[in-house]
C-alpha cells in the first residue's frame, strides 16, 4: 500500500467510465479502496495485536512476518431507502451494502510449527465489528448494476489474495496476508453471486446439487458439493454446450448454474433466514393441523383462510402475537416456542396429532441452538452431539405424519436445516 494510504472515500464507480445515464453517476455508490480499508482496520486493531503478542509471550521484535488475517465479507440489500419528502437527485430507492469484519489474526513465528492466534473477534456478528466498504443505490436484484459496481472490489480483492501487506504495527514493519471468507450473504445474494438460478428453482440448494424432489425423498443425507470453482466450470459448460445437448439435458448437467459466477462465497447457512423460513413452514403446518388437512383432499381457499384466521386469533389472544404480513425474525422467535405449540394444540382435535406436533417443535428447539450459535462446540455441545439423531427423527416425522405436506416437495431452508447443518 502506498505511503499515502489515507485515500478516504472514493467514487464507487471509479475504474469504470461513466456509462450510467438515468442516474447521476456521482450519487450511485461510495466506497473505500479495499486495501486502504484493511490498513485502517489493522491500524485500529494495533493495540489488540500488540497485546495479543504480549499475552502469548511472543517477542514482538522477532515477529515481523507470518501474520495471517481472516476477513469475513458480507453483502446484503437494504430494502426501501427512498427519500420521504424528497427534492434530491433521482436515485433507485433500494440500497446495497458490502462490508467486512476482521475475524481473527494469527502469527506463525519463525521456526515455529504452529500458528498462534493473537486476535479473535469476540462479537463477530455485532454491528460494532462490521466495517462498511461500499454503499450503493442499487436494487440487489439488478444483477448488471451490482456486478458493475462490485467489479473493482472483486479485482482489488483478487490482487490482495496473491500479495502481502507490509505495515508498521507497534513501530516495526510487519507482513500480513489475507484470507477472504464470503459468509455474510443471504441465499438470494449467494445465488446471484454464484450464478445459480433463483430460489424457486428445482435446484433448491446453494450447497449441494439436490433437486426439490430428491431432497424431499432423502431429507438428511446430503454432503456439501458446490464450490466457486465448480460453478465457474459449469458455467463454461452451460455457455459452450460441448455435448450439443438439449436445454433440459444441459441444465441437468450444470445443475442450475446458468449465469457467470461473479464473487466467491463460502458454503454456509444464514441463521436468521433459516429461522424465518422454518417458522413460516411451522405456521402453515399449524393451520393445516387446525383444519385436519391430513384427512382432506384439496380443500377450497375459503376454508384455508378460515383456519388461518382461527390460528391468528388464538395466537393474538393467548400469546399477544399480532399477525404480520411477512414473517420476520421477531415473530419467528416468538412462534417457535413450547408456549406457542401448546396454544396451537388447544385447537387441534386429535390427541395423536397434538403429540406429533409437540414432538416436532421439541426436536426443532433441540436443533436450533446449533445453527444459531457462533461456536456450537463451546455453546451447546449436547445439542451438537444429538443433532444428526434429532434431524433424522424430524425428517421421519415429516415424511410419515406430515406426509400430506412434504410429498415430493420441501422448502430450501428445511432441506438445509436437516441435511447440511450436521
Amino acid at each position: 500500500v502506498s505511503s499515502s494510504w489515507n485515500v478516504g472515500i472514493i467514487n464507487g464507480l471509479s475504474g469504470w467510465t461513466v456509462s450510467v445515464d438515468d442516474v447521476p453517476a456521482d450519487t450511485i455508490a461510495r466506497r473505500f479502496r479495499y486495501d486502504v480499508a484493511l490498513v485502517s482496520t489493522l491500524k485500529d486493531l494495533e493495540e489488540d495485536i500488540m497485546e495479543g503478542l504480549r499475552e502469548r509471550g511472543l517477542d514482538d521484535s522477532t515477529c515481523t512476518s507470518g501474520f495471517t488475517v481472516v476477513v469475513k465479507e458480507s453483502c446484503d440489500g437494504m430494502g426501501d431507502v427512498s427519500e420521504k419528502h424528497g427534492g434530491g437527485p433521482a436515485v433507485p430507492e433500494k440500497a446495497v451494502r458490502f462490508s467486512f469484519t476482521v475475524m481473527s489474526i494469527t502469527v506463525q513465528a519463525e521456526g515455529e510449527e504452529e500458528a498462534v492466534t493473537i486476535f479473535q473477534e469476540q462479537k463477530p456478528n455485532s454491528e460494532l465489528s462490521c466495517r462498511p466498504l461500499c454503499l450503493m443505490f442499487v436494487d440487489e436484484s439488478d444483477h448488471e448494476m451490482l456486478t458493475a459496481i462490485l467489479g473493482p472490489v472483486v479485482a482489488e480483492r483478487k490482487a490482495m489474495k496473491e500479495s502481502r501487506l507490509i505495515l508498521s504495527i507497534g513501530g516495526l514493519l510487519r507482513s500480513f496476508r489475507f484470507y477472504f471468507r464470503g459468509t455474510g450473504y443471504d441465499e438470494k445474494m449467494v445465488r446471484e453471486m454464484e450464478g445459480l438460478e433463483a430460489s424457486g428453482s428445482t435446484y433448491i440448494c446453494t450447497l449441494c446439487d439436490s433437486t426439490r424432489a430428491e431432497a424431499s425423498q432423502n431429507m438428511v443425507l446430503h454432503s456439501i458439493t458446490r464450490s466457486h470453482e465448480e460453478n465457474l466450470e459449469r458455467y463454461e459448460i452451460w455457455r459452450t454446450n460441448p455435448f450439443s445437448e438439449s436445454a433440459d439435458e444441459l441444465r441437468d448437467r450444470v445443475k442450475g448454474v446458468s449465469a457467470k459466477p461473479f464473487m466467491e462465497t463460502q458454503p454456509m447457512l444464514d441463521a436468521l433466514h433459516c429461522d424465518i423460513g422454518n417458522a413460516t413452514e411451522f405456521y402453515k403446518i399449524f393451520q393445516d393441523e387446525i383444519g385436519e388437512m391430513y384427512q382432506k383432499n384439496n380443500p377450497p381457499r375459503e376454508e384455508r383462510r378460515r383456519w388461518r384466521s382461527i390460528l391468528d386469533k388464538q395466537l393474538r389472544k393467548k400469546l399477544k402475537l399480532k399477525p404480520v404480513m411477512r414473517m420476520n425474525g421477531n415473530y419467528a422467535r416468538r412462534l417457535m416456542t413450547h408456549e406457542a405449540v401448546k396454544v396451537v394444540c388447544e385447537l387441534v382435535p386429535s390427541e395423536e396429532r397434538r403429540k406429533a406436533l409437540t414432538e416436532l417443535m421439541e426436536l426443532y428447539l433441540q436443533m436450533k441452538p446449533v445453527w444459531r450459535s457462533t461456536c456450537p462446540a463451546r455453546d451447546c455441545p449436547d445439542q451438537l452431539c444429538r443433532y444428526s439423531f434429532n434431524s433424522q427423527r424430524f425428517a421421519e416425522l415429516l415424511s410419515t405424519t406430515f406426509k400430506y405436506r412434504y410429498e415430493g416437495k420441501i422448502t430450501n431452508y428445511l432441506h438445509k436445516t436437516l441435511a447440511h447443518v450436521p
